[in-house]
């Protein structure tokens, strides 16, 4: 089960991929600032993975109109994120988890996915600018998108 709402999120500093090479991004930059949406997924270059985000990238005005800085977070490399999100054209931040240190604290861990290993369940958290989970949301199959009108809401309530 997802850490729930009411919760302080847990800190993390993940890597990113860009043009310039590999950048920090640290979640708690974006206390007293902005709100954050965190997407969780299993695996680049599958499917619904980049359905998501492609939907998540088509729809980002909807967030920013939101207050909300959107990250997806997989356990692939940053490598692996930018080469994907360069041939979906997918425009959210991607950050890299391969250790799986920041899925293990948000409590998202998908056991042995299609017999390859642990990955990142899918997920949805809506954090406010204090730091604090206002909405989480773990699907019951890795198949199953989160209800993306839920998140809106949720970030709606914190404008």
């Amino acid at each position: 089960m997802p850490l729930t709402i009411g919760t302080k999120a847990p800190d993390f500093t993940l890597k990113t991929k860009t043009a310039q090479g590999l950048e920090d991004v640290k979640l708690s930059d974006n206390f007293g600032k902005r709100n954050t949406v965190l997407l969780f997924f299993p695996l680049a270059f599958t499917g619904v993975c980049t359905q998501e985000m492609c939907d998540v990238t088509g729809g980002i005005s909807v967030y920013d109109s939101l207050n909300a800085a959107v990250y997806g977070i997989s356990v692939d490399s940053p490598f692996a994120q930018e080469a994907w999100a360069l041939k979906e054209k997918i425009g959210i931040k991607l950050l890299s988890d391969l250790n799986k240190t920041t899925t293990n604290a948000y409590e998202v861990v998908f056991p042995n996915l299609a017999g390859v290993g642990d990955t990142s369940a899918r997920a949805a958290f809506v954090i406010d600018r204090e730091g604090v989970i206002a909405y989480a949301e773990q699907t019951a199959t890795p198949k199953d998108l989160p209800s993306f009108d839920a998140v809106k809401a949720a970030l709606a309530k914190l404008k």
